[in-house]
């Protein structure tokens, strides 16, 4: 069983808050077990204290600010996910101003303040959040999974319509030795067109060339980057630090598409809220994500391959969990990242292809002409025409369609099916189906 960890000593670093312009002093103190970090605004009367948590999480505009009755601690996400890379469990983190030094724009200050202590193990037994089950999170195009995993695997993809950006993907399983060599270095960025935006509403008074890597209209106007993939790298970074707010370390893959602080932490609170439904129990320090309690479906993939035609790679429904014979089912489609037609949309981009989430609703529309009971009764439905197509949201790995369908009409062989394809409630696509009944052999 891994041990809780502290500093051995107190280190410090200081420097210029990047969007407050403040000259800030940080110091990170040792803390006993089960403390957790804690932020301390030293330079206050009574030393107030915001506890490093999801539920003080007050702002999230180009960083994560955390406050307590007005007062704030701004732009923590690099110190938190310095603490969470190097596996630090407990310590008190005093400041001296209202933002936490941003050095070069990456987690560098950070980690090498603390690598010049080092860390000490505790008579205590870490406890981990260990994923059990997929947790999925979806907002505004961004989506964020939870899955199941033995250690901590962050994979991220982000992509921009601009040429020095693109479109990045990186996935790398978060241990120390990774975490300072491969992610930590990855520095912050923003494009030009953005500056006079941002300092307009007040932000990067900090800012500099020396501090973040910025954009031009014809490429990087830094003298180089630390590592080809370096913005994708530090969305990594940013999503450790905003998921370490959920007080312990991760026993998952997390898995993300154009991620920002906002998101990130919308994410946290989502699986939080998730804890809260099904753990009422258990103190929120000792929790797992685990399943809900699991209802049979109305057809199980046996009984589904018993009556489409449908095999490897292209059977395209897991179960159907209500089916009405003539007028309605659900179907579900667990997609991962095994999934085949991944290999080429895209390696670098995961994204299911519209056309066969639209396969997806019509293979569950096809159960609606079975009989009572689901089974076979002389018939197969040929998918002949589609209209009113949308596709409103992406498709990504770790993803689970809910594909709804109701019978329009069926006149004699010929049917109209409007179909409904959610991620989380979400619309991702919609289509009006039309089928022709063939009668086959037995």
């Amino acid at each position: 069983m891994t041990k809780q960890r502290t500093l051995a000593e107190v280190t410090s670093y200081s420097g210029i808050g990047l969007h407050t312009g403040n000259l800030t002093e940080v110091t990170f103190r040792p803390a006993p077990p089960d403390t957790g970090i804690i932020f301390v605004r030293k330079d206050l009367p009574g030393r107030p204290e915001i506890p490093a948590s999801v539920d003080y999480v007050v702002d999230v505009s180009r960083g994560t600010t955390i406050g307590i009755n007005g007062t704030r601690v701004h732009t923590i996400e690099h110190a938190m996910s310095a603490l969470c890379g190097l596996g630090v469990d407990n310590a008190i983190v005093e400041v001296d101003a209202d933002e936490i030094p941003n050095g070069d724009g990456s987690a560098l200050p950070a980690v090498n303040a603390i690598s010049r202590v080092g860390t000490v193990e505790q008579d205590r037994d870490r406890r981990y959040l260990e994923v059990e089950h997929p947790v999925y999170y979806q907002k505004d195009g961004t989506t964020i999974s939870i899955l199941p995993a033995k250690e901590f695997r962050v994979s991220m993809t982000i992509s921009y319509d601009h040429p020095a950006v693109g479109t990045q993907f990186a996935s790398y399983v978060i241990t120390e030795d990774t975490y300072r060599t491969e992610i930590a270095p990855a520095r912050t960025f923003c494009f030009l067109r953005e500056v006079r935006m941002l300092q307009d509403a007040g932000l990067i008074r900090g800012g500099s060339l020396d501090s973040a890597v910025v954009i031009g209209d014809d490429g990087v106007l830094n003298e180089t980057l630390r590592f080809q993939d370096e913005f994708v790298r530090h969305k990594i970074l940013d999503l450790i630090g905003d998921t370490f707010l959920l007080g312990r370390f991760i026993r998952g893959h997390i898995v993300g598409s154009r991620c920002g602080h906002e998101k990130n932490v919308g994410f946290s609170r989502h699986v939080k809220r998730h804890y809260l439904e099904t753990h009422t129990d258990r103190p929120l320090q000792d929790y797992i994500i685990t399943p809900r309690k699991r209802q049979s479906p109305a057809l199980d993939v046996n009984k589904i391959m018993r009556i489409l035609p449908h095999r490897y790679p292209f059977l395209l429904v897991d179960r159907v969990v209500s089916f009405e014979p003539m007028k309605s089912a659900v179907g579900i489609k667990n997609v991962t990242v095994n999934e085949p037609f991944f290999q080429g949309h895209w390696p670098d981009l995961p994204v299911m292809p519209g056309v066969l989430i639209l396969e997806a609703l019509a293979q569950v529309s096809a159960v609606l002409v079975f009989g009572e009971n689901g089974e076979p009764n002389g018939q197969l439905a040929f998918f002949t025409g589609v209209e009113r197509a949308k596709f409103r949201h992406t498709v990504v790995p770790g993803d689970q369609l809910v594909l709804e369908v109701e019978m329009v009409h069926c006149r004699s062989n010929a049917c109209k099916v409007r179909g409904v394809a959610k991620v989380d409630g979400v619309v991702a696509a919609e289509a009006v189906m039309y089928f022709v009944l063939m009668h086959v052999d037995e």
